[in-house]
C-alpha cells in the first residue's frame, strides 16, 4: 500500500509515489518484532525502536507516516514524547498501545492529538485500520503544507501594490473604491487587479477570495 504526496513548486503539481513509514517505539523486542512483520506484511515500511531517545535521534523523512508508541517507556515516557513533538511533528499522528492504560491517561493522551488508544492485547485488524487511518491523515496534511507553500510562494511574487490591491479587492471593494483608497485611477486598479489574478493563479473572484482566506488576509 503506497501513499501519494502532492508537492507543487510552480504551479504544477507533482506526485511522489512513497511508501508510508510506520515507526514503532516499544522497549518490548517480542512487540517490536510482531509489529514489524505485521506492518511489513500490510505494505508499509516498519521502523522500530527500543526507547524514545532513539526515536528523536533518527532522522525526519518527509512522507506519510504514523507512530505507534507505547506509554510506558524506559527513558521517556510515551506521553512526554508525544508533547515534546506535537508542534514539529503535526504531519505523524500517534496511536498509542499500552498493557495498563487508565481512562485519565486516554483522555490526556487524546486531548493532545493520538488518533487511537489501544489496551493491549488488541486484534491485528484493529491496529490495521488505526493505521490506515493515521497514514491517510499524514498524507492529507502533507498535502495541504504543500498546496499552503505554493499559495505562500505565488502570493511573495505580488509586488507591494498589487498586495494592497489585492486586500482591498477581497475585502468586497469595487475598482473605483480600490482606486480612491490608493489615489490611483480605475484603469491602474484593474491592470494591478488582472495581475493579481495571474500571479495567484485565481481563476475568479471567489478563487481569489478562497486564496486569501488561507493566507489570513481578513475580508
Amino acid at each position: 500500500m503506497h501513499g501519494r504526496v502532492g508537492i507543487d513548486v510552480a504551479g504544477s503539481s507533482a506526485m511522489l509515489d512513497v511508501t508510508p513509514i510506520v515507526y514503532i517505539v516499544d522497549d518490548d523486542i517480542s512487540v517490536r518484532e510482531a509489529l514489524e512483520g505485521l506492518i511489513q506484511e500490510a505494505g508499509w515500511r516498519p521502523t522500530v525502536f527500543s526507547s524514545a531517545r532513539d526515536f528523536l535521534a533518527h532522522p525526519h523523512t518527509l512522507g506519510p507516516s504514523c507512530l505507534i508508541l507505547d506509554v510506558t517507556l524506559p527513558d521517556l515516557n510515551g506521553l512526554d514524547l508525544q508533547k515534546q513533538i506535537a508542534g514539529e511533528r503535526s504531519d505523524m499522528p500517534i496511536i498509542f498501545i499500552t498493557g495498563y492504560g487508565d481512562v485519565p491517561m486516554s483522555v490526556r493522551a487524546m486531548k493532545a492529538g493520538a488518533v487511537e488508544f489501544l489496551t493491549k492485547p488488541f486484534g491485528d485488524e484493529v491496529l490495521l485500520n488505526a493505521i490506515r487511518g493515521a497514514l491517510a491523515r499524514s498524507a492529507s496534511t502533507l498535502d495541504a503544507a504543500a498546496e499552503m507553500q505554493v499559495v505562500q510562494a505565488r502570493y511573495a511574487s505580488l509586488s507591494g501594490r498589487e498586495r494592497e490591491v489585492m486586500a482591498l479587492v477581497v475585502s468586497g471593494l469595487m475598482n473605483k473604491q480600490v482606486g480612491g483608497k490608493l489615489g490611483i485611477s480605475e484603469i491602474t486598479v484593474k491592470a494591478h487587479r488582472g495581475r493579481v489574478m495571474r500571479k495567484m493563479m485565481a481563476g475568479t473572484f471567489a478563487d481569489l477570495v478562497n486564496l486569501a482566506a488561507k493566507l489570513g488576509i481578513p475580508r
